[in-house]
This record gives structure tokens, sequence and C-alpha cells, in this order.
């Protein structure tokens, strides 16, 4: 997939809505490709980056296109998150050792 990070994208829904997130980030686990994103929300709907809940969505690839799948299943979006957390948290020792 292509280098997300920070951009927002529009995504339409089953019934015709769309909606835009901002990409956190994009991760391998287990073997697939996951992205995490954010709601960006109307100016008078705005709540503080750490105030909102990442949305994971499974990057499935059918027959040469790329889909979007809400990660639903509770053990799935744990291990996902872990690894979010894991890196997030090597990202903050590497800015630690460059002060």
């Amino acid at each position: 997939m292509t280098e997300l990070h920070d951009e927002v994208v529009t995504l339409v829904d089953e019934e015709g809505k769309e909606h835009d997130f901002m990409v956190l980030d994009i991760i391998m686990v287990n073997e697939s490709e996951y992205a995490i994103m954010i709601p960006t929300l109307a100016t008078d709907e705005e709540v503080a980056e750490e105030e909102q809940e990442a949305i994971i969505f499974r990057i499935d690839e059918t027959e040469g296109e790329q889909a979007l799948t809400v990660v639903e299943d509770d053990a799935e979006w744990d291990a996902v998150a872990a690894a979010w957390e894991e890196l997030a948290d090597l990202g903050d020792d590497e800015e630690d050792d460059e002060e």
C-alpha cells in the first residue's frame, strides 16, 4: 500500500456515505497489513487527538484490488493494538535517545 501516514482518506460505507479518516500508521501483524486510522471531525465537533479512538482496518487484497475491512474480532484487534503500541513505544525511546 502507498505510504499514507498523516494523510486524510475518504472511505465510502455500505450506505454510500463518505467518511474522512487520518492515517496514523500502517503496520504488519501476523503476515497481514493493517491501517490505524482516526476519523476526522468538523471543527465544531473537534476532540483532542488523544481522546479519539483509533479504528483498525485490515488491508485485504482481492484480485489485485485493495479493500479495507474494519477489524471487529477482539483477539485480532488486541494483537494489532498491542503491536502498534509496541512500535509507538519504540519510537518514543528513539526520540529520547536523540535528546
